[in-house]
Order: C-alpha cells, then structure tokens, then sequence
C-alpha cells in the first residue's frame, strides 16, 4: 500500500511540476505546436492531411460550405472554449484600466483578459487544449459545447462534423480526446467549471466508448518534450 501510495505521489508531483513549466502566449504556443504534430499532419476534426498551414481538402473530401479561403488554412482550436473559462474573470467581462486604445476608447473581453490576467493568459495558451482545424469548423463552430445531435447532416462534405442549435458533434474518433482534454482542463483549473451537470456524464461515456490512442499517448509525450505541460488522463486512462 505504501509502494502504490509513493507512486502516485511521485506521479502526481511530476505532472504539478510539468504542466507548470510553460509560461508562454497563446501566440507563442502556435508557434511551436506544429513540432508537436510534425509527421502527423492532420486536422482533429476532419482527418484532412495539412502541410504547413494548408489544408489538403481532397484528402478527407472535404467540401467548404461557405469559406473556402478560410477552409484552406488550419487553424488552431480550443477544445475548451477560450469564453467558456475567459466569462469568470473580471477583464473579460468588465474591461481593465490598462485595457486602452490608444484612441482611449476601452475595451474588454478575451484581448484584455490576456492581456492583464496571468491566469487567463496561462489557460488560454495551454497547449493540451489546442488542436489543429480545419478553419472554417473552427469558425462555425465558435464556443459552441459538444452534444450529441440526432440525424447525420453532413455540411462539409465527408468531414463527420455536425453544429446545430448552437452544439457541435465531432466524429467518433475525436470524442474520447476531448473528454481527457477536459478532465485536464477541469483538474488543472478548478473553479471554472468547466465539466459540469451538463456535460459530465456525456465526457465519462466518451471516455470510455473510445479509449486512449496510440497518437494520443504519442502527443502527450510530445507537448510535455516542447512545452513540459501532461495530461495524466492520456497515460492512466
């Protein structure tokens, strides 16, 4: 009992410390995330294959429901929404005496909110929750929560991506990561609550029905190479 019990204590301080050490931008953090997805260059949603910053739409026949500039770029998505933890903090909501034009007209929301609060500045920039997209779904899908929508409306062509409602669906293969990126999210920053009644018993069922990868297990280990940040729902499923 002691033996497991020193494990998980050494478990435990290696995943405080390593998820601390990276104190960058979200700029900063895209910047550097294509080392992370290098020689595995596809989108989280779609499966398109992309190189650079260009999306290969033929490779996942993907098909641009209105933006086809926008479809043509990645872009990289919050898998917890920037707005989903950016409504608890004060800068966003109310703005910050340092938050000025240069105009001097005020301004508030998620620019403030990074630019004055460390906090947000850290959660906004994690890279464990930020993954490659398709533009153009990460555009429609906004901040939208993730749901279960009945019926298979497919807008991007073959892309297994659903929004209706003002809730996204992502495919099959997707679920199961989201669900360890939240309860990361969730056990890294508490108080913001971002699993909750509404999505909880849905992210427990995700988890489960489409377990740990090995892509996940390899990005996991990657991020903490460039970045020091673990999830440790990726390696103790």
């Amino acid at each position: 009992m002691r033996v497991i019990r020193s494990i998980y204590l050494m478990s435990a301080l290696i995943f405080i410390s390593s998820s601390s050490a990276f104190a960058g931008s979200f700029s900063q953090t895209k910047k550097l995330l294509p080392k992370v997805y290098k020689e595995h260059e596809i989108t989280f949603y779609c499966g398109c294959n992309y190189t650079g910053k260009k999306v290969d739409l033929d490779s996942c026949e993907y098909i641009p429901r209105k933006n086809q500039k926008r479809a043509s770029r990645i872009e990289w998505e919050h898998v917890v929404p920037a707005s989903g933890f950016g409504k608890f903090f004060k800068e966003w909501t109310e703005g910050h005496p340092k938050c000025v034009k240069q105009n001097g007209k005020k301004y508030k929301g998620r620019k403030c909110a990074g630019k004055v609060n460390k906090n947000f500045k850290e959660m906004e920039a994690d890279p464990i929750n930020l993954v490659p997209s398709v533009g153009e779904v990460n555009g429609d899908r906004s901040n939208y929560p993730y749901a279960i929508i009945s019926g298979e409306e497919r807008k991007y062509g073959e892309c297994d991506f659903e929004i209706k409602g003002k809730k996204a669906e992502p495919r099959k293969e997707a679920r199961g990561d989201i669900a360890r990126i939240y309860f990361y999210m969730d056990k890294k920053y508490p108080g913001y609550m971002i699993i909750n009644e509404s999505n909880g018993k849905m992210l427990s069922s995700w988890d489960k029905d489409d377990p740990v990868s090995l892509w996940e297990i390899e990005r996991n280990k990657r991020i903490n190479e460039v970045f020091g940040a673990y999830n440790e729902f990726v390696s103790t499923p």
